[in-house]
């Protein structure tokens, strides 16, 4: 099955080059529907002709980012080895209220990009 995500540039550029190998995301309903071997296509917002490919081969089911942040190597999910230090669960607050995160849980998808 395919799947559509949108991305910021800057996740996207990351997930382009191999340095992000691990999207966090809502484990909602849309969430629910990936599978492994499943293809995601990644869409930058800031440029829609911007696409990239990958396949899921992994999935982190989770119920807080706080349980994810703990057992995830957070450089794969997008932290530098700049940031890595200041990593908290809380930065995720910036993209999903608690109240989603309490009704849904949280997935990291695991990705290899297709080439």
């Amino acid at each position: 099955m395919k799947h559509e995500m949108k991305l910021a540039l800057e996740p996207f550029d990351m997930i382009a080059d191999g340095r992000k190998t691990i999207e966090l995301r809502l484990y909602d309903d849309k969430r629910k529907k990936i599978k492994l071997g499943d293809e995601i296509q990644f869409i930058c917002i800031e440029s829609p002709h911007n696409t990239l490919n990958a396949t899921v081969i992994g999935l982190h089911r989770y119920n807080s980012f706080l349980e994810l942040y703990n057992h995830l190597d957070l450089l794969k999910c997008g932290y530098t080895e700049k940031d890595i230090d200041s990593a908290k669960p809380e930065d995720m607050n910036l993209y999903y209220s608690k109240e989603q995160q309490e009704k849904y849980g949280v997935v990291g998808i695991e990705l290899n990009i297709v080439r």
